[in-house]
Formats: structure tokens, sequence, C-alpha cells
């Protein structure tokens, strides 16, 4: 009975898993497409990325259910290398940056994730929300005469009616069974609808078609010189620094989902090594896709068979399933983005707005916005600065000083709190030489000493009593901040 159960079990997940990856690849073909698209190249190179992105990524990386692709992000950073030199710079471009990913993990730097506060972790996803729910616009738009135009008429109506029935299908279908991802039954019941009442609805052949073969490999066709490098070095730092900074962002998300923790430094590597691939084979670079690994994770997918599966059909899609997958209506897959959108925004953060401090409510907007604007690695670095600066700023306020004159007639300053730069000068306004007593002692056990401007700080304020023909002392410093004034060779008088 034992093992019956156990049987059940394993096949239970298997089914999970194969379902998830499958779900989430029909997801990953219009987003591809489409970044192909935005970075001027054939959709053939995003799929083909997204193939071995996701299949290497799931199977060496550090985050089982995290689905990998050619991302929007690395797309709009090497548009302007492809438009100027051509997609074999692109190729060179991708190499370089899947190496630079790789020397990222090695130096396991993948830690330095945890300086990311929660409110820029909040604006990220809410930003994200953002730019996958605004993507989805621009399948309501055909070809006409001056260009893209929006869709109206029957087209419009039939377009946002087949959305709907989407979203809807996703919305119920939890309610009654669970035995199949939503996304899946909402993609293929409305496929099927569409086919069987024959409505000239847009499908995916009408963005590209994705027939095609087996990737070759191929050296990227560039000059081996200094110029190259010039050219493809700026491109490859920033594409290696978006895609390792959200696959490290989505993989904190995938971690508080599953409850579970991932390895960002392996996971950097793997992903390294997947663009390398990428490269030596004709397709663009990648990294995390939110969007993808949200449909995924909701369906089941917790595994590296999900990531797997994922990866595999794409390229089925290619080679043999293109004549199907091209049928696929797009309302389908838009209505299926709009139910993530939703499901990845952290709604949760707009009813915390006015109860956390207004410093970290500030910080959660701005990011937000920063990000539709512009892009992730702008907005995560633009909050992690705001959110230092306010840290530094709250701290140094923390900065307290006591005085006590003793019978001796020596004065004597308790310090406490965080001696560092932004505390420096707080800190030098505390003493006047010129009217205290001759002997004055700086008590600092609840003194901590952070950095140089603190060092300076102390050996400014005992050159100001020196100048005052007075004597200071500095004493129960700890053993740490002791230790620094010794290796900095501070000038110092430490008492006993």
């Amino acid at each position: 009975m034992e093992s019956a159960r156990s049987g059940l079990s394993r096949f239970s997940t298997l089914r999970s898993e194969l379902l998830a990856g499958l779900t989430s690849s029909f997801a990953l073909v219009p987003e591809c497409i489409a970044f192909a698209l935005v970075a001027h190249l054939n959709p053939l190179m995003g799929l083909y990325g997204a193939f071995f992105i996701c299949t290497i990524t799931a199977l060496f990386g550090g985050r089982p259910g995290m689905i990998s692709g050619a991302a929007g992000s690395m797309a709009v950073v090497i548009v302007a290398l492809v438009v100027q030199h051509g997609a074999q710079y692109l190729f060179a471009t991708v190499v370089l940056g899947g190496l630079l990913m790789i020397l990222f993990g090695a130096l396991r730097l993948g830690k330095l994730i945890r300086m990311v506060p929660h409110p820029v972790m909040l604006g990220f996803v809410n930003g994200l929300a953002i730019i996958i729910a605004r993507a989805q616009f621009e399948h309501f738009k055909a070809p006409g005469s001056h260009g893209m135009a929006w869709l109206h008429g029957q087209p419009l109506a039939l377009m946002v009616g087949l959305v709907a029935l989407t979203m809807a299908i996703v919305f119920v279908m939890p309610r009654l069974t669970r035995a199949v991802p939503p996304a899946l039954v909402a993609i293929v019941g409305v496929g099927a609808a569409a086919a069987l009442l024959h409505l000239p609805a847009r499908t995916l052949g009408d963005m590209a078609h994705i027939a095609g073969g087996l990737p070759t490999f191929s050296l990227p066709v560039v000059p081996m010189n200094l110029e190259t490098l010039r050219i493809v070095l700026p491109y490859a730092v920033l594409m290696s620094l978006v895609g390792v900074l959200e696959t490290l962002l989505t993989l904190n998300l995938t971690d508080d989902v599953t409850n579970s923790r991932g390895q960002p430094n392996r996971e950097c590597v793997a992903l390294g090594a997947a663009n390398i691939a990428a490269g030596m084979f004709g397709a663009m670079g990648g990294c995390a896709m939110i969007g993808q690994t949200v449909i995924n994770l909701g369906s089941g997918g917790r595994g590296r068979l999900s990531g797997v599966t994922s990866g595999v059909m794409i390229l089925l899609f290619i080679l043999c399933l293109s004549p199907l997958i091209e049928r696929i209506p797009l309302a389908a897959l838009v209505g299926v983005m709009f139910v993530v959108a939703g499901q990845t925004f952290a709604w949760g953060s707009l009813r915390v707005l006015h109860k956390v401090p207004r410093n970290d409510a500030f910080v959660i907007v701005a990011v937000t916005a920063i990000t539709v604007c512009t892009d992730l690695a702008t907005a995560v670095l633009c909050g992690i600065v705001i959110a230092s600066l306010n840290f530094a700023w709250q701290h140094a306020r923390e900065f307290r000083c006591e005085t006590r004159d003793e019978p001796s007639g020596e004065r004597v300053y308790m310090l406490r709190g965080t001696l560092f730069f932004a505390s420096a000068a707080q800190f030098q306004a505390l003493f006047d030489p010129a009217r205290d007593p001759d002997q004055v002692r700086l008590d600092c056990a609840h003194l901590h000493v952070a950095d140089h401007s603190a060092i300076a700080a102390l050996e400014a304020v005992q050159a100001r009593y020196e100048r005052a023909g007075k004597q200071v002392t500095f004493g129960n410093l700890s053993e740490r901040c002791s230790g620094l004034l010794a290796r900095a060779d501070a000038e110092v008088r430490v008492s006993a």
C-alpha cells in the first residue's frame, strides 16, 4: 500500500512538472518572438535562445522551477548594437556577456542580492507587472496603411472577447479541478473554440513563422582584435549586469513562493554557460523571465523537469509542431499574460503605503516608476541608492553623547552609536577644546567605528585638542575598533 501511494505521488509530481513546462513554453513563444523583433533579429534567434537558456539553466542552475529565456530587458540593451554593427557582433557580445556572468558567479557575488531592500523588491515586481501588462496591448494592433494601427470594430470586439474568455477560464478552473494547469486549459480551449467556430482571430503565425531546423554551431564572424572588443565590451557588461540582476531578483521571488532557498552563485554560472552556448549557435542571450516563472510555479512546476520540458518544447515547436503552434490565437496568450501581470503585482504594497515609513513608500513608488520608464537595472540601482542614503541618514541621527565631569577635573564624553561618513561631522561638532578642561577622555564602550571617515574624525578631534594645548584619550575601545585603528596606523591616543 505504501509503495502504491509513493508511486502515485511520483506520477502526480511528474505529470505536474510536464504540464507546467508545456504551459510555460506556450507563454515563452510570443515573448521571445516579440523581443527578437524589438532587437531587429530573426524570430528564430529568439526561440533558439529560449531553448538553450531555458534548458541549460534548468539542468544545471541553482533554482529549480525558474524559467529563463530570451528576455526583453536584454533585447532593449543590445538593439543599438544590432542596428549599428549587425547580428554577428551580437553573438560575440552574448558569448562575452556569458563569460562575465560565469565570473560573477565564480567570485561568489550572488550573495550581493541580499543588499537589495524589501521595498526595492516590491517596486521591482510591481514595475515588471506593469511592463508585462503594457506589452500585451501591442497585440491589439495590426498592420495598416500607415504602419501598426489599433484594432477597431469587429476585430477589436473579437480580440477583447477571447481575452476575457481566457482570463475567465484561468480564474474559474482552479475551483473545478487542479489536475491540469488552468493556463494550459485556457490556451488549448480558446484555440480549439476559435478553430471549430472558424473565428477570424489573429494567431501566433501572424507574428512570425517559426518553422526551422536544428541550430548549427558557428563562431561569431567578427574580427578578433581590440577594436571588436572595444565595440562589444560595453554592451556585454551591461547585458551581463541586467541579466544577472533580473535573474537574482526572480530567484528571490521564487524562493518566497516555494519557501525554499536557491543557490544564486550556481545560477549565475549556469546562466553564463547558457548564454555562451546561445551565442555559439547564433541565438539571442537571455536571463530569467518573471512572467513565465510565475506561470510555471502557478502550474505546479517546482523541479528541474518543468524547465527542461519548457526548453525542449520550444525546440519541438520549431522542428515539427509549428503548424499547430502558429494557429494558437494571440488573444489566448494575451489573456494568460494579463492574469500573470495581476498575480505578479504586489497588491499588498498598496495597502501598506500609508503604514510603512514614508521613505520606504517613496522607494516602492520610485522603483516601480523607474522600472516602467527606463529599465530594470537603473531602477534597482536607484532604489538601492535611495534606500542606502535613507539608512545612512537615519543611522547618523541616532548618534548620541553624554558628558560628566570627574572629581579630578577630567571631562568624560560617553559616546553611543556608529561613527561613519554620515555622522563624522556631527561627531566633531560635539567637542569644544577651547572650553573643555585640560584632561578629556572619550568613553568609546558603546561607539562603533565603521570606516575611514570615522578614523579621520577621531584623528581630527585629537589634533584640535593638541593645538589647544590639552590632552584627549580614547578609552574602552572594542577589540574590533582597536584593530581597525591599528591597521590604519591611526594617530589616536588610546588609554588602557
